[in-house]
């Protein structure tokens, strides 16, 4: 294929399974949209097609590296590639000329790692058929390892006086041992995944989760649930114990979105896209198929709709009437304002 602007370039360094199989990769300065000078070194070093490839480096490859890497004028990532000189772990290189199904367990990481850096967006990249290639790895405090090669290596720990911390069993580790995002504060890193995207100014409180393919475009204070897809405008608050459905739960597919300055009470939830400055009450969950009393500004009934009828529109209040039941919407007139020093990250 010809391709004026590859997709992504970079190097890695990964661990593998007694078997040689990649579990997973740490790509710590990836390139997005690499110069083309740079890609015509690489295919000319390497011998490659103007395809995706994986390729994983022995000592040789990875000096013939460098040395294009400072012919390129890429010292940062020449830095990276002389970091890796001697290391006792396999060193992966990706060029990868499209963004293509990926093919390989590096690319997988490669791609959760390119939202977790903010190079890429949630959405702004191909992560189909992820969940078929990335290994189920026990997570600990040795790295990752095969679930097949646990119990002997547990074994072994034993017999040295040693304990083996197993932190969880997942396709996903979390994301601050990949990536920490510049600005943001988390309170407990195990609830936030790798190929979550955080924006400079976010604060995720310790019962706050946040999903691949997910999350913050700027400052917002997030108590609640981001799930997989799901995407929050800056200024917003999700509240303690709230929830938003995701692209993964009971098979949705619709892509639930969030504006700028909203407010998802404390245990409230949503199943539909909001535009900038709504809010949902506390406790209350709107699902897509939820009946709406919309009331115009004298608090008379104008209509009734599903809540999908008012998905992405802005400026909407929707609570519950603590003596009808119903759900109702009104125009939300007072919109939420984050408390700038709880937001300040650096």
């Amino acid at each position: 294929m010809s391709n004026e602007h590859y997709f992504c370039f970079a190097i890695g360094v990964g661990t593998q399974n007694n078997n040689g199989d990649w579990l997973e990769v740490f790509f710590p300065a990836p390139l997005h949209q690499p110069d083309q000078a740079l890609v015509t070194r690489l295919r000319a070093t390497f011998s490659l097609d103007d395809d995706n490839h994986t390729l994983q480096l022995h000592a040789d490859q990875l000096q013939s590296l460098i040395a294009t890497l400072r012919d390129s004028g890429c010292a940062e990532q020449a830095q990276v590639a002389e970091s890796m000189v001697g290391s006792q772990q396999p060193i992966a290189m990706l060029l990868l000329a499209s963004d293509a199904d990926s093919q390989s367990i590096p690319e997988a990481y490669l791609k959760l790692q390119l939202i977790s850096h903010r190079l890429c967006k949630p959405h702004g990249v191909n992560l189909n058929g992820i969940f078929g290639l990335l290994p189920n790895n026990a997570w600990t405090d040795r790295g990752a390892i095969d679930l097949r090669e646990l119990p002997e290596k547990q074994l072994q720990a034993r017999c040295q006086g040693e304990t083996i911390n197993v932190f969880s069993v997942d396709k996903f580790p979390r994301m601050t041992d990949y990536v920490v995002p510049e600005g943001v504060r988390i309170a407990a890193t195990s609830r936030v995944r790798l190929g979550a995207y955080l924006g400079a100014g976010t604060t995720v409180m310790h019962e706050g989760f946040v999903n691949f393919n997910a999350g913050t475009l700027g400052a917002g204070m997030i108590e609640g649930r981001i799930s997989s897809g799901v995407v929050v405008g800056a200024g917003s608050d999700l509240g303690g114990g709230c929830s938003t459905m995701g692209t993964l739960s009971g098979g949705n597919d619709i892509v639930i979105s969030l504006g700028e300055g909203c407010l998802i009470g404390a245990n409230a939830g949503v199943n539909i896209a909001l535009g900038d400055r709504c809010t949902i009450e506390a406790g209350l969950y709107l699902t897509a198929g939820s009946i709406v009393t919309v009331l115009d500004d004298n608090g008379e009934v104008a209509t009734r709709c599903k809540a999908r009828d008012l998905s992405g529109k802005s400026d909407l209040l929707f609570i519950r009437n603590s003596l009808s039941g119903r759900v109702e919407c009104k125009t939300n007139r007072s919109a939420i304002e984050l408390n700038t020093e709880l937001h300040d990250n650096n």
